[in-house]
């Protein structure tokens, strides 16, 4: 299925995906905002769960995202951000205006080139760029069985390790992998799963077939068999860029 077809199918929800998808650890902005700047943009921002953390670290903090049902929830939930419709190859921001630009669980979506390219155009000369990813804990077998339900075509080794990604007109400064934990309930864990780009996509049958295999899953592994709720453990993989 194409790339494209895929981030698409994020444009149809909103609540769901904000109630459901995790979070990011604070440490994840100390990283990519290490003092107070004046102005933020969090790009590909969805709903807003990581664009709630730059309030603290930046005077105006802008946000960007395509899906409107999205930019309706993170303009209700962060009134004083400011939401704008737009995507990472045509920012709608003037040049040299930003000082830092995050991008959290989204950059994949993007077409690299372009996107390198609007975000240097819209950067303050020297300006930070940080990108950022959560991924399945390695240690945590019933979750990377989940994954592979979830995620059949990516293989272990890609849903447990994360690169540095080379950018035209950048250089990487720092690479930090923040360890955290999350307590979830089982509810929450498999309608989680229904907010995933492969689930989106699939007929009634596909899903009821992805979640049964969730369930047995679940139910098999010592750590959650019979358990309403359990600990979730994350990695975030935090990169931090300079435009050069």
């Amino acid at each position: 299925m194409a790339r494209e077809e895929l981030a698409r199918s994020f444009e149809s929800i909103g609540e769901e995906y904000d109630r459901y998808r995790p979070g990011f650890p604070e440490r994840a902005v100390q990283i990519i905002v290490p003092s107070r700047v004046d102005t933020a943009l969090d790009l590909g921002a969805g709903t807003g769960k990581f664009t709630s953390l730059l309030r603290d670290r930046a005077r105006r903090v802008i946000a960007v995202e395509p899906s409107l049902a999205m930019l309706d929830v993170l303009a209700a939930r962060l009134p004083d951000v400011e939401a704008q419709p737009g995507n990472a190859e045509a920012i709608p921001l003037r040049d040299g205006t930003v000082d830092v630009v995050s991008v959290a669980q989204a950059f994949h979506w993007f077409d690299r080139d372009a996107a390198a390219a609007e975000i240097a155009r819209v950067l303050v000369p020297g300006g930070g760029l940080g990108l950022l990813w959560n991924r399945a804990d390695p240690a945590c077998a019933w979750d990377l069985a989940c994954h592979r339900v979830a995620h059949p075509a990516v293989q272990d080794h890609d849903a447990t390790t994360a690169t540095a990604v080379e950018l035209p007109g950048f250089v990487l400064e720092v690479h930090e992998e923040v360890r955290w934990t999350e307590r979830i309930t089982r509810a929450h864990y498999l309608r989680r799963w229904g907010t995933v780009s492969s689930f989106l996509v699939a007929d009634e049958d596909g899903c009821e077939e992805m979640t049964a295999a969730l369930e047995r899953v679940l139910d098999h592994d010592p750590q959650t068999r019979g358990r309403p709720a359990f600990e979730l453990p994350h990695l975030t993989d935090v990169f931090r860029y300079r435009r050069i």
